[in-house]
């Protein structure tokens, strides 16, 4: 582990301590806890981000057939 220092404003200091007291830890638990949460998030976007730009677009228009039309695309059953 590696120790840092942080410098917050007294309301914002006030506000992380009862947070992390409402939770059972310690400030500097309930940080890292939090920014672990966040890189496992972003990490998680960053992977979904990758496949989903992985994927081959697939025209809409094949074989010189009329495009579909927008009521067709955006049909959905039961809400009409």
């Amino acid at each position: 582990m590696k120790n840092i220092t942080v410098t917050l404003p007294e309301e914002d200091a006030l506000w992380v301590r009862v947070r992390a007291a409402e939770n059972g830890r310690s400030v500097s638990r309930w940080l890292a806890d939090l920014l672990q949460g966040m890189r496992r998030q972003e990490d998680r976007y960053e992977v979904a981000m990758e496949r989903a730009l992985a994927i081959e677009p697939e025209p809409l228009n094949q074989s010189g057939n009329a495009y579909p039309s927008r009521d067709s695309l955006h049909d959905r059953d039961g809400l009409r």
